[in-house]
């Protein structure tokens, strides 16, 4: 079973999340051809180790995240917002805690 320390509400299984994939993709513009489309969406790496991957806390805050797991052991090392703005709030919260 994984447990992801999800930021805004602390440690929950797993399947409170919904998968989002790896968090390394780079979709191109909308605007691009169905060729550079189809690389993006179905031309994966198999990583076998530490990826970067998203996260959408669906059964809690609803906030996406980026978890960083090892794919072979499922062993979480870091997980952060995905979004810069989420990650200030938090920031704020933790300087508020610590006056």
């Amino acid at each position: 079973m994984i447990r992801i320390n999800c930021p805004f509400c602390g440690e929950r299984d797993h399947s409170e999340f919904g998968y989002g994939g790896d968090a390394s993709i780079e979709y191109p513009a909308l605007d691009a051809s169905m060729d550079e489309w189809h690389d993006a969406i179905f031309l994966r790496e198999n990583i076998c180790g530490m990826q970067s991957e998203t996260w959408h806390h669906v059964s809690g805050c609803r906030m996406w995240l980026i978890v960083e797991r090892d794919t072979m052991t499922h062993q979480i090392k870091s997980v952060r917002p995905a979004h810069d703005a989420n990650a200030a709030v938090l920031a704020d919260l933790a300087a508020g805690d610590q006056s």
